[in-house]
């Protein structure tokens, strides 16, 4: 049994990885005063975010992705956020911002990166201003 799966979970192992890898950043980023609003949205006409924050002390609102490893054999988890990746995270912010009926508020798109071959004491990395919105939106 793997360490991060639950014992009825019926879902393949590289899934159960992933949403425990998002459990650890949501954990992470209560600690760092954000505030949880919403995780895993889905936008209707397609997009997705992994974890809608509020970065509290710098009243920010935050769109963040999580990427999950074991090791870096393959680069840094971040590396996985192309910029296919970063129009389908802001598709999905656009959806989240026109729900709010496009406020006049501070947003930023994040990664969390977590790093687990000691899965007991996963490496966490948060990116700020990760990247841009894509310069075909505007806002």
């Amino acid at each position: 049994m793997l360490p991060w799966r639950k014992p009825s979970a019926n879902v393949p192992d590289h899934i159960a990885f992933g949403q425990w890898g998002e459990h650890i950043a949501a954990q992470f980023l209560r600690r760092q005063k954000f505030r949880i609003l919403y995780r895993n949205f889905r936008a209707p006409g397609g997009g997705e975010v992994d974890i809608v924050c509020r970065d509290k002390p710098e009243n920010t609102l935050v769109f963040v992705e999580v990427k999950t490893r074991a090791t870096e054999e393959r680069g840094r988890p971040a590396d996985a956020v192309d910029y296919d990746k970063q129009r389908l995270i802001a598709r999905g912010a656009m959806a989240w911002l026109q729900l709010l009926n496009f406020p006049d508020i501070y947003f930023r798109f994040d990664i969390v990166e977590i790093l687990a071959a000691n899965r007991q004491s996963p490496e966490i990395n948060l990116i700020r201003n990760a990247f841009p919105l894509p310069e075909y939106y505007v806002y």
